[in-house]
């Protein structure tokens, strides 16, 4: 079955970086995109960032934009968020989401990843 796990969270300081993980296992990694979210106490799950199969493309939320990167390595079922010059707004659970293959719902809309991660905790201290 899917499973997608995250890492590399925790307590960093405003200004700082994080590189997150997912490692996927249970199916074909490169034949699918990625996508990131997040999920603040008391809010909607909110889209950061997705990236193709291949890695060629990535789209990525204008709250993050600049500051976060994602990559993928195929190789090693992985793919990564890295994060800097991180704010306290971007405290947050993080999780990765599988895309669905020819999914209709638009890439920032987590309906269109039916497997999650359990996600894993990002605190940016001021």
């Amino acid at each position: 079955q899917v499973r997608l796990v995250e890492s590399g969270g925790g307590l960093v300081q405003a200004g700082g970086s994080l590189r997150l993980s997912c490692a996927a296992s249970g199916y074909t990694f490169a034949d699918y995109a990625m996508g990131w979210f997040r999920q603040a106490p008391g809010k909607e799950r909110e889209f950061v960032g997705r990236i193709s199969s291949s890695g060629g493309s990535s789209y990525y939320a204008d709250s993050v934009k600049g500051r976060f990167t994602i990559s993928r390595d195929n190789a090693k079922n992985t793919v990564y968020l890295q994060m800097n010059t991180l704010k306290p707004e971007d405290t947050a659970k993080y999780y990765c989401a599988r895309r669905q293959l020819n999914s209709y719902y638009f890439y920032s809309d987590p309906r269109g990843y039916p497997s999650w991660g359990q996600g894993t905790q990002v605190t940016v201290s001021s």
